[in-house]
């Protein structure tokens, strides 16, 4: 029998959650992608696991459809931009100020988005897409 979606998200993120790699992530957000187009949290972790998969143009692919699916979350246009930088796309200002509002904004939301830049960094150091979306948000 096939797993629900929301069994498969959950399992995905407990995974994920305990060290598993993006590599071996993807497939699973990907099926649920496929089996729930319309759902944006599955699109903006896809996005995410590409990114650190070293996989710009699919991340860049996932995180338009994240961000077309919600535009108001801040997490999916964070990946969307920093997809645009490693894929040499213009257009980052505009996403990343919008994400910029609603971290500014919400506490909630700038302690997760904080938490996820350093998870992001503990599993990818040095990674200057990230750093520099990070400084544009924290810095200012």
């Amino acid at each position: 029998m096939t797993q629900s979606v929301d069994t498969l998200f959950d399992e995905g993120i407990k995974r994920y959650q305990s060290g598993e790699s993006a590599k071996d992530l993807i497939p699973i957000f990907k099926e649920i992608c496929d089996r729930t187009p319309k759902n944006s949290a599955a699109w903006t972790c896809l996005a995410w696991l590409y990114l650190l998969a070293d996989k710009p143009n699919s991340a860049l692919k996932a995180a338009q459809k994240g961000v077309k699916l919600a535009p108001q979350d801040p997490q999916a246009r964070i990946n969307l931009s920093i997809a645009m930088l490693e894929a040499g796309k213009p257009g980052v200002r505009s996403h990343v100020e919008l994400a910029g509002r609603a971290v500014s904004a919400i506490p909630e939301i700038r302690q997760e988005v904080e938490s996820n830049f350093e998870e992001g960094l503990s599993r990818k150091p040095d990674w200057p897409s990230l750093q520099r979306v990070k400084n544009w948000l924290f810095e200012s």
